[in-house]
């Protein structure tokens, strides 16, 4: 349905008016906003850094919970292992944790103390657990980006073994399969559709949430290949959906009628981005021309969080850099579930 005018008619970010909060932060690449002001951003060294409003922060590394565990060795895997990559509230203003490292969804109090809520599914390991989202009815949506061992062979044109999981009254179940690198989800505002980034297709596809938590009539929203990989993704109060081209360092929104628009462009063309999606083309990505890749505001943009109190501040995670960079938007973001 066509909607206008558009927020984001002739908008688009201006690199001189972007500012940065936080520092030495490392792999930052999910950020949380409360009310309050306050950021929790995912931290590489093993936990969250929580930013308070008046700029202050603090790092608060994963601990494992002695009440649902006493043994040496799964402290040690929660300070050796742990790569914290999507961030939720759970309804009591805990932190769900998709951990990249371990491969499991976990809970983490505001002071670190971490227990694993689930870490296999129909009694088989996860997966590369990439994302959790949490909805008004209190369930956990979480994605898995693939079930390769190695999951930078999952990197490629030709793999499909990504999945969508809820994990709702203790029980974990898979609601759909068979997607490029899944990475984040989003609900819209009436949480009729789930909104999937498919990494690897380089597209958006959407889905039709059941009552019961099962996703219907897969489809494709906004282009069938945005040429650049795909990474976060958040919708605006409008229903323009927000996201990131990683490596190539786009931020993009999707317009309700489909429309693609990109807002901003730290990439410019360079040459080591159109090496890196031609390779993929050929099936032939490797690290190395994956790392030749990245702008200069906050390399590989992840992600993207609305905040302030008017949730009209747009804050991009990344996976390379130390601060945050953010900017004002046009229009404020839709309030998510702990909002």
């Amino acid at each position: 349905m066509s909607r206008s005018p558009n927020p984001l008619d002739g908008f688009t970010v201006d690199p001189a008016a972007i500012r940065y909060v936080g520092e030495g932060l490392q792999r930052p690449e999910c950020i949380l906003a409360e009310r309050d002001g306050s950021l929790w951003s995912a931290d590489a060294r093993g936990g969250v850094v929580h930013i308070r409003p008046d700029g202050t922060q603090r790092l608060i590394t994963q601990t494992a919970s002695r009440r649902f565990t006493d043994a040496a060795d799964e402290e040690a895997r929660f300070v050796s292992g742990t790569l914290p990559n999507g961030l939720a509230f759970a309804g009591n203003g805990d932190i769900l944790i998709s951990n990249f490292g371990t491969d499991r969804l976990e809970l983490m109090t505001r002071g670190g103390e971490t227990r694993v809520l689930v870490d296999t599914i129909d009694g088989q390991p996860i997966g590369k657990v990439n994302f959790v989202l949490r909805d008004s009815r209190d369930r956990v949506w979480m994605t898995i980006s693939t079930r390769t061992q190695n999951w930078m062979r999952a990197m490629s044109p030709t793999i499909r073994d990504g999945y969508i999981a809820l994990y709702d009254g203790g029980r974990l179940w898979i609601v759909a399969d068979g997607f490029a690198f899944t990475n984040e989800i989003r609900l819209d505002a009436r949480e009729e559709w789930l909104y999937v980034a498919e990494t690897c297709a380089c597209r958006v596809t959407r889905l039709r949430v059941q009552p019961d938590g099962s996703l219907t009539d897969r489809e494709t929203f906004g282009p069938s290949d945005h040429g650049a990989f795909i990474d976060g993704i958040a919708f605006d109060a409008h229903g323009n959906l927000w996201g990131t081209h990683v490596m190539v360092d786009r931020i993009f929104a999707i317009t309700p009628d489909g429309d693609l628009r990109i807002l901003l462009d730290d990439d410019r063309g360079s040459e080591a981005g159109k090496a890196l999606m031609a390779a993929f083309a050929r099936d032939e990505v490797t690290s190395e021309l994956m790392l030749a890749c990245g702008g200069t505001i906050a390399p590989w943009f992840a992600s993207i969080t609305f905040g302030g109190p008017d949730l009209g501040t747009a804050y991009v995670g990344s996976l390379r850099a130390s601060r945050i960079p953010y900017f004002r938007s046009p229009v404020a973001g839709l309030p998510m579930a702990h909002w």
